[in-house]
């Protein structure tokens, strides 16, 4: 079973039964050891590799217990740390946590409540816990782009550099991200002041700021809605080429075949729809492509008959094709020869099962 499909599973439980979860325990029991073993991969039942109920006397401290520690043979991989279902996750509620993951060697703890689970790591300063998780799995959300992280994380995938490394960009990432969304949604004088500074000359009086405070904020908002258009729109643009064949999705030879292009307007007459479930394909395939090239350069384009997703945006470098709109969805891949392989498709993530394929096709693009 894939990452994908295990969480997936994983979810739709929680769903189903956190409304009757009323402790630490049954949480426990219910959702976070089916986390451990069937997504991370860890025997639950071998104490060799997942201690329940961890003691390590640790200075003062005397008998105070970590909920799981996973290790692989002495090594430590993971403390975790578990809370009810349903109740908010603070590190501050975690003591214990931060006290065996500063006292062991282990370099990575998670924090959970069974539906959502915060990775942390020691990027901050060595053996000392960060404040912040370098990545987050909600349950409830699923973020299909994090899915490839969470791999690294398994028992068969587990490297503490790769994580390591990885781990800092998703931190960083997603700190720049709620930084520039405050920027965006509220923005601070200071934001202000050097949007201002870049395209007049007027001095920043209260007025003149205040002024200017709005400016930024429609002209934010207005960007935020534009760029949810941009990936959305759907059109046909045949390529200019005059050696374009005629559109023919349906045979693999046609790898060549111009692909149609994006539109600035949704809506269009064209007949053309990006539907949710490409949407997500695309986000699926680009979260798998990204651990080999930008995930910028993994660009989509709907058409008709199908929904392409091309490198670079060149409709002659396509890495795969979503056919979403029949009984039974599939996904064309296409390998280092152009030649379409299709596969049959239950749900869309299982996309991330051809991860190897999609990977190997960016990869002959470099």
């Amino acid at each position: 079973m894939s990452i994908a499909q295990s969480i997936e599973t994983l979810a739709a439980k929680v769903k189903d039964l956190k409304p009757i979860i009323e402790t630490e325990e049954a949480t426990k029991t219910a959702f976070i050891i089916p986390f451990i073993s069937t997504v991370l991969g860890y025997d639950a039942t071998d104490p060799r590799e997942v201690i329940p109920e961890y003691t390590a006397d640790i200075g003062v401290k005397k008998g105070e217990k970590v909920d799981f520690a996973i290790k692989a043979g002495e090594d430590f991989r993971f403390l975790i740390e578990c809370k009810k279902i349903g109740e908010p996750l603070s590190i501050d509620h975690a003591k214990q946590l931060i006290r065996y993951f500063n006292a062991t060697d282990t370099e990575f703890a998670i924090l959970t409540n069974g539906e959502v689970y915060e990775f942390y790591a020691q990027l901050d300063a060595v053996n000392r816990m960060d404040e912040r998780p370098f990545m987050t799995i909600d349950l409830s959300n699923i973020d299909p782009r994090v899915l490839p992280y969470l791999e690294m994380c398994t028992k068969s995938k587990f490297d503490s550099d790769t994580i390591t490394t990885n781990a800092e960009q998703l931190k960083y990432i997603a700190e720049i991200k709620k930084l520039l969304s405050g920027f965006l949604k509220e923005p601070s004088p200071e934001w202000v002041k050097f949007i201002a500074s870049k395209i007049t000359s007027k001095r920043m009086t209260a007025q003149n700021l205040e002024a200017f405070t709005t400016l930024v904020a429609t002209a934010s908002s207005q960007l935020l809605k534009d760029e949810a258009n941009r990936r959305l729109r759907s059109a046909q643009d045949y390529d200019d080429s005059p050696t374009a064949m005629p559109e023919q999705p349906s045979q693999a030879s046609t790898a060549d075949t111009s692909i149609s292009s994006v539109q600035e307007e949704t809506g269009a007459d064209n007949g053309i729809v990006t539907t949710d479930e490409e949407i997500e394909g695309y986000s699926i395939i680009r979260a798998i492509c990204c651990s080999e090239v930008p995930a910028t350069d993994v660009v989509i384009r709907d058409a008709k008959s199908y929904c392409a997703i091309l490198y670079q945006d060149n409709n002659r470098k396509p890495i795969a094709r979503l056919y979403f709109d029949r009984k039974t969805p599939r996904i064309g891949i296409f390998d280092a020869d152009k030649k379409e392989h299709m596969h049959d498709l239950n749900v869309v993530a299982d996309i991330y099962g051809f991860a190897d394929e999609l990977r190997a096709r960016v990869k002959s693009f470099l």
